[in-house]
């Protein structure tokens, strides 16, 4: 899969076709059941018509840009949705950087500027309640409009439910801040991961004799606790069952940055910058402060068996 970056569309677009292409337009977080609905419509619609299929994706989302303290927490970085984009079978994907030139973009001036002169598109498929330009000010009744005056074929992306509930990033969040994994693996299709270098930290966990493999997070997490999980190394593709944290690490600083910390049970070895995935499966408990380092010693002594009795009775 082809991917690239930049304020605007490369000079003479994305690695434009004769004909044109199919293009889907979204911040894809998460990449879940819905989106991969969307993804597998656009790779078949495409074919059908003979099209190269491209991906529009924003970096930062837009709320992380216009309100960054109200933004929602992300469910992916970057890597991770490129990755699972991947996987459905797009040839392209364009990250539009979001800053001032783009927020500014009248509805008119984006389906010029990016859709057509910079991406040719054929074939648009987006959700129903699609916004785009300034203030938003465009919605799927304007770019109707726009295809019909411009030549180009939209479709409507149906919802996609579970539950009795539409898929949508803001559901998955729900389910994972309130620790409800197999609602949000249900939501994704998958179960719910992060991945990252693993760095050098304090320490602290060898010390109290269950050594961590550390990974700082750049944004705050949409979940937070102590988890049974399965970690995984990329180079090897090995799975390691293990206990993480994901919080601030209470008991050992104060207002400490994010930061997932993973036990594994079966490891022995150097992990430092290497990079792993870590699936959540079963959320033990929240994070507590405890009165000391051998409290804390004792509750992670408890977090340990507990994993392991999950992972006793699931397989």
């Amino acid at each position: 899969m082809q991917v690239t970056h930049g304020t605007v569309v490369p000079e003479g677009g994305l690695g434009r076709h004769a004909s044109g292409m199919g293009l889907t337009i979204g911040n894809f977080d998460g990449v879940h059941r819905g989106h991969r609905a969307m993804l597998q419509r656009l790779v078949e619609k495409s074919r059908e018509l003979k099209l190269p299929c491209s991906v529009l994706t924003f970096e930062p989302h837009p709320r992380e840009y216009f309100a960054p303290a109200a933004a929602p927490t992300r469910l992916t970085r970057l890597r991770e949705k490129l990755e699972l984009i991947a996987e459905t079978g797009v040839d392209r994907v364009h990250v539009l950087r979001f800053g001032a030139r783009l927020a500014a973009l009248a509805p008119q001036r984006f389906v010029e500027d990016v859709l057509l002169r910079g991406l040719g598109v054929r074939w648009l498929l987006v959700g129903k309640d699609f916004r785009y330009g300034a203030k938003r000010a465009g919605d799927f009744a304007a770019l109707h409009g726009a295809a019909e005056k411009q030549g180009f074929e939209l479709e409507a992306m149906n919802d996609v439910m579970e539950g009795g509930q539409r898929v949508s990033s803001s559901a998955v969040r729900a389910a994972l801040a309130a620790g409800r994994l197999q609602e949000a693996a249900n939501l994704l299709g998958r179960d719910y991961s992060m991945s990252g270098r693993v760095a050098h930290g304090e320490k602290l966990g060898r010390t109290l004799g269950f050594p961590t493999a550390n990974i700082v997070l750049r944004r705050r997490p949409p979940l937070a606790g102590i988890f049974a999980v399965e970690a995984e190394l990329e180079e090897t593709g090995a799975a390691l069952r293990g206990v993480a944290s994901v919080g601030r690490r209470p008991t050992v600083k104060e207002n400490a940055p994010p930061l997932l910390e993973v036990h594994l049970f079966d490891w022995q070895g150097d992990l430092y910058g290497r990079h792993l995935k870590v699936k959540f499966l079963h959320k033990l408990r929240d994070e507590q402060k405890y009165d000391g380092l051998e409290a804390l010693r004792s509750a992670i002594a408890q977090d340990v068996a507990q994993a392991k009795d999950y992972f006793r009775n699931h397989g």
